[in-house]
């Protein structure tokens, strides 16, 4: 299978992006065959989009895909490593988080634990599925947190196509503390005993998510994970410093690490770059 085009970040948006993505070709590429799964979470029902290889292997690998905070199975990134997997015979499926997307849930109770719920859920699933085989995970900003300590809490035998962070926003409890959120600094003037919700980006971010950011142990979880990584950071990322992500690094040994020069938090002006850098790890990790 020819190798699909890969969309940057900000392009169109939603259902039109999906379609518009899944069925763009390149000298008569095939669209990726794509499979809506309702998955039940910690909060109510996920909506999943389930990409395979127009002919499935047995036990095909695939990757779990997790966005991050406020977005949505269809994010740019998610949508491009599910495509340039899926061309090289790799399954992937991502899935909106609670009170996400098209999930259930509202978006004020959701906190990072009941999203680590729910990606523990989609792998249940994946694994009581029948037909994958070694399974990996990937997650952008606060979903790279949600994927590092859930590998934390399963161990490198859960996730043998290995894990790889995007911009993970391990900044989220020191954030907190300082009383910002969402990158809003002075918003809470005491986080220790935040308000019923914080306007944040136009969405309610409730008490519990700040009070579970205060407290939540990211890298001590994230250490009971020993298995095959990649991070990738930005220089320019003013949301979440490289630094966090370089923490993840020096903590898992063996690590891949990959710091692009002059890219914001979401991979700009290149995503196409994280995309790749993320393919190319999965795909050495999954065909061994």
């Amino acid at each position: 299978m020819k190798r699909p085009i890969v969309l940057p970040l900000g392009g169109v948006r939603g259902g039109r992006f999906l379609l518009f993505v899944a069925c763009l070709s390149l000298a008569g590429l095939v669209c990726a065959k794509t499979e809506r799964v309702i998955i039940q979470g910690d909060h109510g029902k996920l909506v999943a989009e389930l990409q395979t290889p127009d002919v499935l292997p047995k036990k095909c690998p695939i990757v779990i895909l997790c966005h991050g905070f406020t977005g949505n199975r269809n994010g740019g990134l998610e949508v491009g490593i599910a495509h340039e997997l899926e061309a090289r015979g790799i399954a992937s499926i991502r899935f909106d988080f609670n009170g996400h997307g098209e999930s259930e849930g509202d978006f004020q109770q959701m906190t990072i634990p009941n999203e680590i719920e729910d990606a523990h859920h989609v792998y249940e699933w994946v694994k009581a599925d029948g037909r994958f085989g070694k399974i990996g995970i990937a997650g952008h900003s606060q979903g790279g947190v949600v994927t590092a300590m859930l590998a934390g809490q399963l161990g490198k035998k859960a996730f043998k196509g290995g894990v790889v962070l995007l911009a993970p926003a391990g900044v989220i409890r020191d954030d907190a503390i300082r009383g910002q959120t969402g990158g809003q600094q002075g918003s809470l003037d005491d986080p220790q005993n935040p308000p019923e919700y914080v306007e944040v980006w136009g969405h309610h971010l409730g008490r519990d998510y700040i009070k579970t950011a205060f407290w939540l142990p990211i890298y001590e979880t994230a250490a009971g994970y020993k298995g095959p990584a990649c991070i990738v950071h930005g220089t320019s990322d003013r949301t979440v410093p490289y630094t966090y992500g370089l923490r993840f690094h020096q903590m898992w040994k063996g690590s891949e690490w990959h710091l692009l020069d002059h890219y914001d938090h979401g991979f700009g002006p290149h995503p196409e770059e994280a995309v790749k850098l993320s393919v190319t790890f999965f795909v050495n990790q999954l065909s061994r």
